[in-house]
């Protein structure tokens, strides 16, 4: 009688098993990098978006895969006259994961918190126009700015604006509370982050009642990963040199497109000798960005010569302004009293394009006479060494936030740029909502940038997804750092 109650057993374990396998609820997605924390709010690192946009967080508006702006947690809004006061009128009955209700209070909260004077919001100039929030009743908020800002709508779709709640403020980083259609379940550090389908999400329940974020560092890593169908996709797969094999795999799909990641070579601008702008302009004609390209990239990226995403309508193509031209960087460097060159630090996150390109650009700039000592670091190092203690010479990044070129308006941005007339073409870009006129600030503002040699501009980041065949729904292109939970499906 045992023996046979072990073999229903058995039987029936089988039976759930094959049962579960059958259904493919689940996914397991790999990351190259793991987050330093999951608050949005407060950090400027990609990875953090990448786990909780949109499947833990939401914002009042969201972007969707291709880029366009659709309502979230606000399902409509009325704008006045003049273009200064914003009224949104929430959805009704969104819960936070933690059971409280989400309503205009916490919109004020978030929203406050994000513009205060003490805010570690990695994008606080979003809210700098911001004069007031109301709360006006339950479910009707009134934003206040100080000038009509043509970008509102589009900045409130940021990671950087979730709304979030005061009564899991403390546990944020650690413990994430949103109203997301996924819930936050696990964090093993250094291995995997597991979240859960949400069965109060407002909206439509999303295919999978399960997700796992695994973290793999190491290209080759990645690629055994992945073959071995130990994980279900890579969504920027960190080993480009691998995807023929997968193209030529009939288990897997490869989904090549375009993000929003201006690679750049970035610049201390009060370093001396970066303040010089002669300085800054050899090191750009010292940079071959093809060769970059085709060696840390193996083709993948198209070369940019200012901080604009070539798909958008906008773009203007400076590559010409500042081409490969050895011989004219030995020039400026004389020219700037430098005729033996200088030397100078190159800090290198993890990612493959960074730590690749990396010592192709230091190999570059040693042929004119930069000695760049490469110093890789890890990812939060970068945060608090680069990013935030601005104790750098150069650097390699991929800025993936959307339509970033704001970011050179702020005098104590990383690179520290400080340029009058580029912060002026900025405030009046904000103010303005026809779009072609728009478009001609936009234009110009990348002129600036590439007359000033702000940056080293190398290429845009080529978003190189791989993943099963029967997964459905992935984002080909990158309008913003974020894997869509809600979007997947398995293939019946």
């Amino acid at each position: 009688m045992a023996f046979r109650s072990y073999v229903f057993a058995a039987s029936s374990a089988l039976a759930l098993m094959a049962g579960a396998a059958w259904a493919k609820d689940s996914v397991t997605i790999g990351l190259q990098l793991e987050p330093p924390h999951l608050d949005p709010t407060s950090a400027a690192a990609q990875a953090i978006d990448s786990v909780v946009y949109s499947n833990i967080f939401e914002g009042l508006t969201r972007f969707m895969g291709d880029g366009s702006v659709v309502p979230g947690l606000a399902e409509s809004w009325e704008i006045s006259g003049d273009g200064t006061v914003y009224t949104f009128k929430l959805r009704e009955g969104v819960i936070f994961h933690d059971g409280s209700t989400m309503d205009a209070e916490d919109v004020k909260f978030s929203l406050d918190r994000a513009r205060a004077e003490d805010s570690t919001n990695a994008q606080k100039a979003l809210f700098e126009g911001i004069v007031s929030v109301d709360a006006v009743n339950p479910q009707t908020v009134k934003v206040t700015l100080d000038a009509p800002n043509g970008s509102f709508l589009f900045n409130l779709a940021w990671g950087d604006a979730v709304i979030v709640a005061p009564e899991s403020i403390e546990d944020i980083k650690t413990s994430p509370v949103g109203t997301g259609a996924y819930t936050f379940q696990e964090w093993v550090q250094g291995d995997r982050i597991s979240l859960a389908r949400n069965p109060e999400y407002w909206g439509e329940q999303p295919a999978l009642a399960s997700a796992t974020f695994k973290f793999i560092s190491d290209p080759t890593a990645a690629f055994a990963a992945m073959m071995a169908e130990d994980i279900d996709a890579f969504d920027n797969f960190p080993a480009p040199e691998n995807l023929p094999q997968f193209e030529a795999d009939s288990r897997f799909q490869v989904l090549v497109g375009s993000t929003e990641g201006e690679t750049i070579l970035s610049t201390n601008n009060k370093q001396p000798p970066f303040d010089d702008a002669r300085v800054r302009q050899a090191v750009a004609y010292a940079i071959d960005r093809q060769s970059i390209i085709d060696g840390a990239m193996f083709g993948y990226g198209t070369p940019i010569g200012t901080h604009f995403a070539p798909h958008n309508p906008a773009y203007k193509d400076l590559t010409g302004a500042s081409s490969f031209d050895p011989e004219r960087a030995k020039a400026l460097l004389a020219e700037a009293g430098l005729p033996d060159g200088f030397e100078t630090t190159l800090h290198l996150p993890p990612p493959s394009y960074a730590r690749r390109g990396g010592e192709i650009v230091a190999a570059q700039l040693a042929q004119v006479g930069i000695k760049a000592e490469i110093i890789n670091v890890e990812w939060a190092q970068w945060l608090e060494s680069v990013f935030r203690g601005k104790s750098f010479g150069l650097s390699i990044i991929s800025h993936t936030e959307p339509m970033d070129i704001g970011i050179y308006a702020r005098p104590e941005y990383y690179f520290q740029y400080d340029s009058k007339p580029f912060q002026e073409l900025m405030a009046t870009l904000n103010a303005t909502t026809d779009p072609d006129a728009r478009t001609a600030l936009l234009q110009q503002a990348q002129e600036i940038i590439a007359a000033d040699y702000v940056n080293g501009y190398l290429f845009q980041l080529a978003k190189l997804g791989v993943a099963k065949a029967g997964l459905q729904g992935l984002w080909e292109n990158a309008p913003t750092a974020a894997i869509d939970l809600s979007a997947l499906s398995w293939a019946d």
